[in-house]
């Protein structure tokens, strides 16, 4: 199904801004069209195609907000669904952190759309589930995983004159491959923009040899261990971590950023010099919409340079009430790393062990962002800089803050997804010190 043309979209969005008798309007066309299969026991089970375009109308008397959608866009749809959202203002209560929409706004493209993306068929999705079924079989290992492709479009308008338009795709790519007898894993993730550079036929790879690798684990006493974390798995923890560089959070004491006796780190050295975040809408291969929810062009900003803290995230509301100026939301996480790879840093790692994922995290301290959570999928031993045997799994108790101050190496960084939190990182595998687990568990 084709989208309609960014003419035909802003003609309709213009045409529910002027219906709108409230004291502000602003309207916003969505759509997508999400392809899917999905594998388990060697076997695909399911697949599909969805297309949906939706019209979101807000509308403000004074400081009560109405939002109402509707996908159809026929003169009396549009004039409905902006009559609704209307009623619905005039019904809610003052908020008093309301801020007016954001006026004109000049918006610099960034490369978020792949035509090889979007001109994805069922038939090439057929083909990345064989690829990654066949090679299974043939060494009698189970797969089971998930690949998804979105094609789509955001216009938007306000009542103040601001407008924009832009086209985006994503590859998403999950897969786990077990032994026969349930005893080994391995797994493997990608998150791309541009399906041209996949290959699923590669991906298996690794979720073959860690599943392989992984059965006949054996326990090791929980504790302090030197770990090598690949990049999915360290971005589960600092993508917690990084739910608290709100700026209002930290202001109000509820943060591990906030300061004692008031206010925030802001400057201040947090961790080891060589940690540094920073977003940029237009990083390449990292490339996001170039405005945020309430349509804030988004910029290239630092977040923390050199182990100290440079900027924190400011809504629009709290930015006014401190007298800040307001930037766009990050869309991105960009960390700064080395040239190394996962299999470089295990080679130089004496003795500890290499953790493939977390998950099951979950949220100990909010105030040192005491984090805990299991491995999976294939941890294992390293010893004199190869892997010796797998290791049954454990539970995890660590601050991704204290993590990064207790750095050996950081290696070059790559692209993985958060669906959870909806952002793209470019994340490193790290060598880190001290990383505590805390017990043992079963699961493979």
């Amino acid at each position: 199904m084709s989208f309609p043309t960014e003419a035909e979209l802003k003609a309709i969005l213009l045409k529910v801004v002027a219906m709108s008798k409230a004291d502000e309007c602003t309207a916003t066309i969505t759509g997508t069209t999400t392809g899917n299969i999905r594998f388990a026991l060697n076997n695909v089970s399911t697949s599909g195609i969805v297309t949906d375009t939706e019209l979101a109308v807000q509308v403000a008397y004074g400081k009560r907000v109405g939002t109402a959608t509707i996908n159809a866009f026929d003169d009396a749809a549009l004039e409905r669904v902006v009559r609704r959202a209307e009623d619905l203002a005039k019904l809610a209560p003052e908020n008093p952190e309301f801020v007016p929409a954001v006026g004109k706004q000049t918006y610099r493209p960034s490369a978020t759309f792949s035509a090889a993306t979007a001109a994805i068929t069922p038939e090439y999705r057929a083909r990345m589930a064989s690829a990654s079924i066949a090679p299974c079989k043939a060494q009698k290992l189970v797969a089971a995983g998930f690949l998804s492709d979105t094609n789509r479009f955001v216009a938007f308008a306000n009542s103040r004159g601001n407008y924009g338009y832009q086209t985006g795709t994503a590859l998403d790519y999950t897969c786990t491959v077990r032994t026969a007898d349930g005893r080994g894993s391995g797994w493997v993730a990608r998150n791309l923009q541009d399906a041209a550079s996949f290959s699923a036929a590669d991906e298996i790879q690794t979720a073959m040899r860690k599943a392989s690798a992984s059965a006949d684990a054996r326990a090791l006493e929980p504790g302090k261990y030197t770990v090598v974390l690949e990049p999915a798995a360290a971005a589960g923890l600092i993508s917690f971590m990084m739910r608290f560089f709100d700026a209002r959070q930290a202001d109000e004491g509820r943060s591990f950023l906030s300061k004692k006796g008031g206010g925030n780190k802001i400057g201040e050295q947090v961790y080891d010099p060589r940690v540094s975040f920073s977003t940029d809408p237009w990083a390449p291969g990292a490339e996001v919409m170039p405005w945020d929810e309430d349509g804030l062009p988004r910029e290239k900003m630092a977040l923390v340079d050199g182990g100290k803290i440079a900027n924190l995230n400011y809504s629009r509301f709290w930015a006014q009430k401190q007298g800040k100026r307001a930037v766009g939301q990050p869309g991105n996480l960009l960390m700064a790393g080395g040239t190394r790879s996962t299999a470089d840093l295990v080679r130089s790692t004496q003795r500890g062990i290499l953790v493939t994922r977390t998950w099951y995290i979950r949220m100990v301290d909010p105030q040192t962002v005491l984090l805990t959570g299991l491995t999976r999928d294939g941890t294992f031993f390293i010893e004199n800089g190869q892997i010796k045997y797998p290791l049954k799994n454990f539970r995890f108790n660590e601050s991704p803050v204290i993590m990064l101050n207790n750095i050996d190496e950081l290696g070059k960084p790559v692209r993985v997804g958060d669906d959870e939190e909806e952002m793209v990182m470019m994340i490193p595998p790290m060598k880190l010190r001290d990383f505590t687990f805390t017990s043992l568990s079963d699961a493979v």
